[in-house]
């Protein structure tokens, strides 16, 4: 049995609340319930006890990744045991590790914490659905050896520079030290690692992904009143990631953006002083357009591609169609005319 704390004996006599885990090897999913605990208004300044002893256990405030036992009433979140089939819902169909299990029951008060907004709020909601599908879901299913893929397909390269894998490396090696002291320490390592990139996520999840979401959202309104009613054309006034954003609005039933309806999105390029034209894909991952530039344009540049469309201020058509650049809005929105028109007849 090891505890494991960075408080004064004052504090810790005046702190009555102990997180539990197991000792030993430790892996990614522990490592980061721990951690997500510790962003929790009454887990904050808690003291680690990592061992694998009932008894103790027992004298815990909450007990993770041990113990065999999940009940919430009784803050015991171990998914070790037989007969547990707990996932996050919501759609996900991953069964939980312990770092699921806290984020399920606790996510949206560290989230809340973090970002400062009511925790009813409901951007709080989709962030922590967001965060799940993109960074606790993995972990889940690393730890309870889920494959990513069929058993029938085989990976062409290995990775090991994943989270879970990072995690495993600061365990001792077999010809290294493992006692409790060297292992703990290297379990808090573990635990600020996890910790780190969750919180970095977080950060670009609520201040990068979202505020891209609510500008593309006010980009399709506007360019429908000013640009086409249809909604064919979405104008931004400033480059932002909206591929996914535009495909979860589509789908969201509570959205007023229909599906399929756009075509083409213009804006800015990043570093030069010119405009681009990107034809929306069929769905998020595909290289196939929903409705790619005309076939006589692609592949051609500056003055032959001015001659052939008609238009000027032409930079480049990409050979298979999804992407082009003009030097000017204007140059856009009319090729972007022309293309419709053109893709009619």
């Amino acid at each position: 049995m090891t505890a494991l704390s960075q408080e004064t004996p004052a504090k810790r006599q005046k702190l009555q609340q102990v997180i539990g885990t197991h000792n030993g090897t430790f892996h990614c999913d522990e490592a980061l319930a721990v951690f997500l605990l510790r962003q929790t208004d009454k887990y904050r300044d808690a003291d680690l006890i990592r061992t694998r002893d009932p008894a103790v256990l027992d004298t815990c405030n909450i007990v993770v990744d041990v113990g065999a036992v999940y009940d919430e009433s009784k803050q015991r979140f171990d998914h070790h045991q037989r007969g547990f089939t707990e996932v996050f819902g919501h759609g996900f169909t991953t069964k939980l590790s312990s770092a699921g299990l806290v984020y399920k029951h606790f996510g949206k008060e560290i989230i809340a914490n973090t970002t400062q907004l009511p925790v009813d709020d409901g951007k709080v909601e989709k962030l922590w659905l967001k965060l799940y599908k993109e960074f606790i879901e993995a972990i889940d299913a690393i730890d309870n050896g889920i494959s990513q893929y069929p058993d029938d397909i085989e990976p062409k390269y290995r990775s090991r520079t994943d989270l879970s894998s990072r995690v495993s490396h600061l365990n001792p090696a077999w010809n290294q030290p493992t006692d409790s002291q060297t292992v703990d320490t290297q379990f808090g390592k573990a635990s600020r690692l996890t910790g780190e990139e969750f919180l970095g996520r977080l950060n670009y999840y609520a201040h990068a992904w979202f505020p891209a979401r609510d500008l593309l959202f006010s980009s399709i309104a506007k360019s429908k009143e000013t640009i086409d009613s249809t909604g064919k054309i979405i104008l931004l006034e400033q480059f932002l990631p909206w591929k996914e954003h535009l495909f979860e609005l589509e789908a969201d039933e509570t959205s007023s953006i229909a599906p399929g309806e756009a075509i083409y999105i213009v804006y800015p390029d990043e570093t030069a002083s010119n405009w681009r034209i990107q034809a929306v894909p069929v769905s998020p991952e595909s290289f196939e357009s929903r409705k790619a530039l005309p076939e006589e344009w692609r592949g051609l540049r500056d003055e032959e591609l001015t001659k052939v469309s008609g238009i000027p201020g032409g930079i480049f058509i990409h050979a298979s169609g999804f992407i082009g650049g003009k030097q000017s809005i204007f140059d856009h929105i009319w090729a972007l005319g022309s293309s419709l028109l053109f893709c009619r007849q």
